[in-house]
């Protein structure tokens, strides 16, 4: 009788530990990696002088995506090579612009509108008020390196009746220099990078018109084979951070 009750005793204790497993490997698996991409358009999302991905947009997806259980993989790319990532699958989420035309057919978008960036045409003080587009025919423009434009502006700058001469740079900064060196006759940039880069340059930021307002989303790899699964699990966890109070916008 006494073996019979040691017997019980040590099944139970096995069968304990048994049903302990499970919770213990799901407490301490990794959690599944998702290779980000991203383009500098600071200080939304930057590299930092030592290599690290910076901007509150970085923040954002990174605590996303934790709350949703997977850890980030950041990469910085130029606008071609993350779009061709997008377009293969080697780039699995993209925090950015929604609409591109040409990833329609290869990405998914989120169902939450992560904030709006403005896109603007600038000019110097002693230029007249553009009208757009007219005021653009057959002058110059300043645009920065590796950026793409979508719908009206891109049809805009392809148009050969427009004869628009157009000058790239490699920073905000420099595109702002060019304009107000004359080297230029309008600048085309986003709103919040044109403002860091006037304080940089310590002027006033010039006068501008805007001409879009785009929505900025998580944008998903179709080429991915667990795209629809993570999006759905990263609009949850975002939806989860809001309702928590968590500030998940964008500004």
């Amino acid at each position: 009788m006494r073996n019979f009750f040691v017997m019980s005793k040590l099944c139970c204790w096995g069968l304990a530990a048994l049903l302990a497993t499970p919770s213990v490997n799901a407490a301490t698996a990794p959690r599944p990696i998702v290779k980000v991409g991203y383009y500098e358009i600071p200080p939304h999302s930057y590299t930092d002088k030592n290599g690290r991905a910076q901007g509150r947009i970085i923040e954002l997806t990174q605590r996303v995506l934790e709350q949703a259980g997977y850890q980030a993989q950041i990469r910085a790319y130029p606008s071609a090579r993350l779009y061709n990532g997008l377009r293969n699958g080697s780039v699995q989420l993209w925090p950015g612009a929604a609409g591109k035309v040409e990833l329609a057919e290869h990405t998914l978008e989120s169902r939450n509108t992560l904030g709006e960036i403005s896109l603007n045409l600038y000019y110097r003080p002693d230029t007249l008020t553009p009208r757009f587009p007219d005021s653009l025919r057959h002058r110059s423009l300043i645009m920065l390196n590796g950026y793409t434009y979508s719908g009206r502006i891109h049809e805009l700058l392809a148009d050969p009746n427009m004869a628009i001469e157009q000058h790239r740079t490699t920073t905000h900064a420099a595109a702002l220099e060019m304009l107000l060196r004359y080297r230029g006759d309008f600048l085309l940039d986003y709103h919040i990078p044109h403002q860091q880069a006037s304080k940089i340059l310590g002027v006033p930021e010039l006068p501008f018109i805007q001409l879009e307002r785009i929505p900025v989303r998580f944008i998903f790899s179709k080429h991915d084979a667990n795209a629809e699964r993570l999006r759905n699990a990263m609009d949850r966890a975002y939806e989860q951070l809001r309702a928590q109070g968590v500030d998940v916008r964008v500004p």
